[in-house]
């Protein structure tokens, strides 16, 4: 008896051998395969007479049943190479021919008389010719496998016909001892059982449309239990009452500007959480440049009133340095903690965090050492959050503890599409910076391909010689044998002697003291043209920067694109962004009408969330959380809502589902790893 835990070489037809095929395509357990479902289908209802056949249009294919006439197995001048052909002949007496490349021994299945059903690509060369078809050998035309074939994934070595019947001997097997978790008043119409079955061998296109949806909400509503259970563990715990006061009201005070709707929005929406106590767990949107690090300044200004330490988590050295650079002019007993501090400066930082001298502390990575401790940390912010791990992050906020929860504050400049948020983010609160500052200057985007390269040096002089200065960012550090794009070393050389410009380059192979130093050079007008990698990505502000040139764009991703043009158009200039490349992808194309068109980052994410995928959106697919089987967050939108509904409804009835054993299993089993539910959290 084969148990769903059961290693999948114990299912009928697998073996070691095919175990191992099978673990490539991520199959391990008999479970696994009941849930890999089909990417296609092809419809093999109704067989082709050889007289009605035609020439194949793409992707399709026809599905002959024929008797063998003759076989031919001939060898080719390339060292074991075979063809092996088989003409076929119908009842009506009309030909056609088979043909398949390198396989053993056909010759010997497919001897004169036999019945065969061929399914292929058809082609007319003198003759009918189905190449490569698969083949079933029949004992008479009822034995056929006519209907709706499912295709799978799969790898070299694991033909479709053989995955489909191991598959099909899993349904046989395991199917039956699979259990319904979705609460009975939930669930749809159809059984997960018949839903599971329904998707792998549909009967028409509506009956699987109905298997579809039950398989999707069950998959959201897992996911919005998971988020519901994490959100309510981390409410029940004690966390510091932050009150915001002197400190909090003097920094306001001092700003040289008033705060936008959105941003004094959003700041109260923090104070009132930070007030409680109970954690605070929110995600912060604002797109580039809506002034988010000002809102983190003044939620670290209340920690300090409150007597709590403050931790302020970057992704890179050069915004750890423009953080503290700009935070240690407004607050007190500020500390910045990275790899490029000598040991004697790493000591002290340290030192001052335990014994609680040190209140508040930028850094990278380097916070997450074992060796970093707090003595009262009451407030932890993690900028571009989607750039740290789930555990990473969970690292730091678990520093607050055995004493209290930490409130938590994680913030991104890549906007986030709701139905993403909800799925992503589905624990956490969120505030939206949705409106930019006065004075921010629009941004133009131009296209041009590489041909048109002296026009771009000629605009960057005249932009130099305004007193502007200037980004140029290459996809590459140093040349490459495979890639025909200049490097950022080599463009830095002759962009330097052909412009006679001040010019440096950065890039993220230099040590942590030596970007500081360039950074400083450049955001005080040493610098005219900064050549660089996407290692300036985030956070780097520069007011004077008001022009950029992305070489190869079309090798950057599209919020990263975004990110890079959120560099200029700080001050008081027109921003103007040049985007040289000659696209070798649709995608890449894509990516760079979409800058040229838009600058509204949630307009953005939405293109590529379609372009990319949720789980490389919001760099969570390590983690397992969208890496669904069936549901698409594009298409399955309400699907989402609803189960997220119905997720809220049964928890506020039963926050710990103690009436629904199997779905708590099913969660655990499922997410509980990437939700990190059983944690600390």
């Amino acid at each position: 008896m084969v148990e769903l835990s059961d290693s999948v070489r114990y299912i009928k037809g697998v073996g070691e051998q095919r175990e191992n095929l099978l673990i490539k395509i991520g199959i391990t357990k008999s479970e696994d395969l009941l849930f890999y479902f089909p990417y296609r289908y092809e419809d093999r209802r109704t067989p082709t007479k050889i007289s009605s056949l035609r020439v194949n249009k793409v992707g399709e294919k026809s599905l002959i049943i024929a008797r063998v006439a003759a076989v031919e197995k001939r060898s080719t001048n390339r060292k074991k190479f075979t063809v092996t052909s088989a003409l076929i002949c119908d009842e009506e007496g009309n030909t056609a021919q088979a043909v398949w490349f390198n396989i053993p021994n056909l010759e010997k299945t497919l001897t004169p008389g036999k019945l065969v059903s061929l399914y292929g690509k058809v082609e007319f060369r003198g003759l009918w010719q189905i190449t490569s078809p698969e083949l079933e050998v029949l004992d008479d035309e009822s034995d056929a496998n006519l209907g709706i074939m499912p295709v799978y994934p799969t790898t070299s070595g694991l033909s479709q016909k053989m995955l489909r019947r191991i598959i099909n001997s899993a349904i046989e097997a395991v199917l039956p001892k699979l259990s319904d978790f979705i609460p009975e008043n939930i669930r749809k119409n159809i059984s997960l059982a018949q839903a599971i079955e329904t998707l792998h061998h549909p009967s028409d296109r509506s009956v699987w449309a109905e298997a579809r949806k039950r398989l999707v909400f069950d998959e959201f509503f897992l996911l919005q239990v998971g988020f519901g259970l994490r959100k309510r563990m981390i409410e029940s715990k004690a966390a510091p009452n932050i009150i915001p006061g002197g400190k909090f009201n003097s920094f306001l005070a001092s700003l040289s500007f008033s705060l936008t709707a959105a941003q004094s929005r959003v700041l109260n929406e923090i104070v009132d959480d930070i007030k409680k106590v109970h954690p605070m767990n929110r995600l912060l949107q604002g797109d580039v440049g809506s002034g988010k690090t000002v809102i983190a300044a003044a939620a670290l200004c209340a920690a300090l009133d409150s007597g709590k330490q403050g931790a302020l988590m970057v992704p890179t050295e050069i915004l750890a340095q423009q953080h503290y650079a700009r935070l240690s002019k407004m607050l007190p007993n500020v500390a910045i903690l990275s790899r490029s501090l000598n040991t004697q400066e790493r000591k002290s930082v340290i030192e001052g965090l335990k014994t609680g001298e040190i209140k508040i502390v930028i850094g990278t990575h380097a916070l997450l050492s074992e060796n970093v401790e707090f003595s009262s940390l009451g407030l932890v912010i993690v900028d571009e959050q989607h750039r740290f791990g789930v555990l990473q992050k969970q690292s730091l906020i678990s520093k607050g503890f055995p004493l209290m929860h930490p409130h938590v504050l994680v913030m991104t400049a890549t906007p986030i599409p709701r139905t993403l948020t909800l799925s992503v983010y589905g624990d956490l609160s969120v505030s939206v910076i949705d409106e930019l500052p006065p004075g921010r200057q629009p941004v133009e985007t131009r296209a041009v391909s590489n041909s048109k390269l002296a026009n771009v040096l000629q605009f960057v002089k005249k932009g130099a010689r305004l007193g502007r200065q200037i980004y140029w960012v290459c996809p590459l550090i140093e040349d490459s044998e495979n890639i025909d794009i200049a490097s950022a070393v080599n463009r830095c050389d002759e962009l330097r002697n052909c412009l006679g410009l001040r010019t440096e380059l950065m890039h993220g192979r230099l040590n942590g003291n030596m970007k500081n130093s360039i950074m400083q050079e450049f955001e005080s007008g040493n610098i005219d043209l900064l050549v660089s990698t996407s290692v300036i990505e985030v956070g780097v502000d520069v007011p004077n920067a008001s022009i950029m040139v992305i070489e190869g764009a079309d090798r950057f991703g599209l919020s990263q694109l975004h990110q890079l043009r959120g560099r200029i158009g700080r001050g008081a200039e027109k921003g103007w962004c040049i985007l040289v490349s000659n696209p070798k992808t649709p995608e890449g194309g894509e990516r760079i009408e979409a800058m040229t068109q838009t600058a509204d980052g949630f307009k953005i994410a939405e293109i590529d969330l379609k372009l990319r995928g949720p789980g490389e959106v919001c760099g969570i697919r390590q983690h397992g959380i969208t890496d669904f089987r069936v549901a698409d967050l594009i298409r399955d939108r309400k699907i989402l809502l609803e189960a997220r509904a119905e997720a809220e409804k049964l928890l506020d009835s039963d926050p710990e589902l103690k009436s629904e054993p199997l779905l708590l299993k099913a969660v655990m089993e499922r997410i509980g790893t990437a939700l990190d539910i059983a944690g600390t959290a």
